[in-house]
């Protein structure tokens, strides 16, 4: 019986559709847009609830996240990440139409990811859209043979109206609270960086956290320093704080929304990422007045004007990083508050999540249904 109803759902035909609903396997409730996420919550999760937030706040019944999207038929189903998409896709009804997003990844990111890709790549026809966040990635989209005209950019967003800088106030509870001396310059990172869901001693390279016990053992050459972890995973850059004196805390955040607060406390967050979507962080820090460093990965070229000092490094370019939070930091109380404003402005007016869930409803999702 499995197998046969199995069949009737991948054939995707309006007689297999009809089958599905009289069997009571096809949930009618299904809106006419689905967008699939995990269900740990963390990045592709808060993407999705935001998207399908701001679409329901204007178009009311059309868009819903779920974690099972193997009973839909005849739908708009969106995949958080192309891993998603090569997970579930081939298991479900053609009659759907398919979206993914792919925010990151590239061959030499090592064989696992490269065999991945080479999948990808050739699933391409069976998808209706492809969305991805920076100008970097389409540019590596485009030359995998990707067609211009499935290729969608639409960038990771930014509730800018939880995200605020803080009031003076603020910032000195902040600080108060999380225990940071006043004589601290205090350094953010809020990421998974090591491998699993466990301690995380074993390094996740590919986002760099050697590169960053690097940056922060270099700055704390120069100026006292704290820094403020959150995230799971995060044993190598303990060890590695740990193995160099430098004082942190790190704390594990059961609601993503109360991020805010950490940010308040900062003085600088740093990037040192050798690959990235977004990552969300470099808007959320940009929102909240927080001086940011990044290496050239995700949507930071799109982001981080193209001047002198800009913040924006290449991958692995420890002394220049340094460099780069050192004039940040020295920068005059005039200076900072011109680079926070217009930072913050370039957010909410390109990256508010209203702004994106209106492109995802009017680029990809309202011509497919």
């Amino acid at each position: 019986m499995k197998t046969f109803v199995r069949d009737i759902a991948r054939a995707g035909t309006c007689q297999g559709y009809s089958v599905l609903r009289c069997l009571g396997l096809h949930d009618a409730k299904f809106p006419p847009v689905n967008f699939v996420v995990e269900r740990a919550d963390w990045a592709i999760h808060w993407v999705g609830n935001y998207v399908c937030d701001g679409i329901e706040a204007e178009h009311p019944g059309t868009a819903a996240i779920t974690t099972n999207p193997a009973p839909i038929v005849d739908r708009v189903v969106h995949f958080g990440s192309q891993y998603m998409w090569l997970t579930w896709g081939s298991h479900m009804a053609r009659s759907n139409r398919f979206v993914t997003s792919f925010f990151h990844g590239k061959p030499e990111d090592g064989p696992d990811v490269a065999r991945h890709i080479d999948m990808f790549v050739k699933s391409v026809p069976q998808l209706s859209k492809i969305v991805t966040g920076a100008s970097l990635v389409e540019r590596r989209l485009l030359d995998w043979g990707v067609p211009r005209e499935k290729l969608v950019k639409i960038p990771i967003g930014c509730d800018t109206s939880l995200f605020l800088p803080p009031t003076p106030e603020q910032r000195r509870n902040a600080r108060t609270r999380l225990g940071i001396p006043d004589d601290r310059t205090c350094i953010g990172s809020f990421q998974k960086d090591g491998v699993g869901w466990g301690d995380g001693v074993e390094p996740k390279l590919i986002k760099g956290p050697d590169v960053f016990i690097e940056a922060v053992r270099s700055l704390a050459e120069r100026i006292p320093i704290f820094v403020l972890l959150t995230g799971p995973a995060r044993g190598y850059v303990r060890l590695g704080l740990e193995r160099h004196g430098i004082p942190y805390r790190h704390d594990f955040l059961s609601d993503y929304r109360d991020m805010v607060r950490y940010y308040h406390a900062l003085d600088l967050y740093l990037v040192t990422s050798r690959e990235e979507g977004g990552p969300m962080a470099l808007m959320e820090s940009m929102a909240t007045h927080v001086p940011v460093v990044s290496t050239r990965v995700g949507q930071a070229e799109d982001l981080i004007p193209n001047t002198a000092l800009n913040g924006l490094v290449e991958v692995d370019d420890v002394k220049t990083m340094c460099e780069q939070a050192s004039a940040l930091l020295a920068a005059t109380p005039e200076q900072r508050t011109a680079r926070a404003l217009k930072a913050r402005e370039t957010v909410v007016q390109g990256f508010d999540w209203r702004h994106i869930a209106r492109q995802h409803y009017e680029q990809v999702y309202r011509p497919l249904m």
